[in-house]
């Protein structure tokens, strides 16, 4: 394992690199599309273990054991396969190939990068109804019961979240432990995504997912938050000084311990009040204002924090190219 990751050698770091330049710039190319991606089989094989083992005649532990027992199964397997498939490159170095593969579909900024582009020309050119379907899929609220402002903010909201287990967190366990480190937190994410719920169906047999969704993700949240506050300095029009106060400050009053930390980042780089009170099946959920800038986000919001992902990812590059450099000086 150790071989594969990055400061077992350069080639990991090229590896890096390579998948983070397609993500970026070409997203999923064609020959990915045809291909099932990481998150595609975990979330298929979550979804069929929760139709078989999570059944609601049986009692809170047995569920929550059944849910332990799953969460172990596919961070085993993750593990697994990542170890082999690390293994088998050091002597075939064609499975490099395989390798960067299986990293660009764990990689999702650049997927992010279009939704929002999406929901903010839906905003600003075809209607609240087009918006409220274009955020699909991008936020965990309900569109039907958000208003233009409310869609601009889960929009904002949910990118920052994707910076964060979708390009900080990958590269993270990618450079911790290789393949291996990388598929175990996607395998964690996916799981979490699907069961990793409070609701009644979930609250035992998701909370081993949910926890170690949190364990994993809370380093890499934190360093998303300070990642997009630096790249606050340079991207016009934002405030990193504004960031790190609200970070500071408001990260702690997230419904999540990990996910306040990018979207109060976000929010006081932008000078905006996001997350707070929304409809829920018709339930006012009371949740604390992140941020105290503008509640009244719109679509040219959404361009700005566009702007401010971007950038982050290209400091994540950056810094990558660095210690690439360093390693082979060395």
């Amino acid at each position: 394992m150790a071989a594969s990751a990055p400061f077992g050698g350069p080639e990991g770091l090229l590896v890096l690199l390579a998948a983070l330049a397609i993500n970026l710039i070409g997203g999923h190319l064609l020959v990915w599309r045809s291909l099932p991606s990481v998150e595609t089989v975990v979330r298929s094989v979550t979804l069929e273990l929760d139709r078989r083992l999570n059944r609601i005649e049986r009692g809170d532990t047995t569920r929550l054991i059944r849910g332990l027992v799953m969460v172990l199964g596919l961070v085993g397997l993750a593990a697994a396969a990542g170890a082999t498939i690390a293994a088998a490159g050091r002597s075939w170095p064609i499975v490099r190939l395989l390798e960067v593969v299986l990293l660009t579909s764990c990689l999702s900024t650049r997927r992010m990068w279009q939704h929002l582009a999406t929901v903010r020309t839906a905003l600003d050119h075809l209607g609240i109804d087009a918006a409220r379907v274009a955020l699909v899929g991008l936020a965990r609220r309900n569109p039907a019961t958000l208003d233009g402002f409310g869609i601009a903010r889960a929009a904002v909201e949910a990118g920052a979240k994707t910076v964060n287990q979708g390009l900080v967190s990958p590269v993270f366990w990618y450079v911790l432990l290789g393949l291996p480190g990388v598929l175990v937190w996607t395998a964690v994410n996916v799981m979490d995504s699907v069961v990793g719920h409070r609701s009644a169906r979930y609250a035992d047999f998701g909370l081993a997912a949910a926890r170690l969704d949190d364990a994993l993700n809370l380093l890499p949240a934190r360093l998303t938050a300070v990642l997009i506050a630096l790249a606050a300095v340079f991207t016009a029009g934002c405030n990193p000084w504004g960031a790190l106060r609200t970070m500071w400050r408001d990260a702690r009053y997230h419904p999540s311990i990990n996910a306040g930390w990018p979207v109060a980042a976000v929010g006081g780089a932008l000078g905006l009040a996001l997350v707070g009170p929304y409809y829920d099946g018709g339930v006012l959920v009371r949740e604390v204002w992140i941020g105290h800038g503008r509640a009244r986000v719109t679509g040219h919001d959404i361009g700005r924090a566009q702007w401010l992902f971007t950038v982050t990812a290209l400091l994540v590059v950056a810094a990558l190219v660095g210690l690439l450099g360093a390693m082979v000086a060395a």
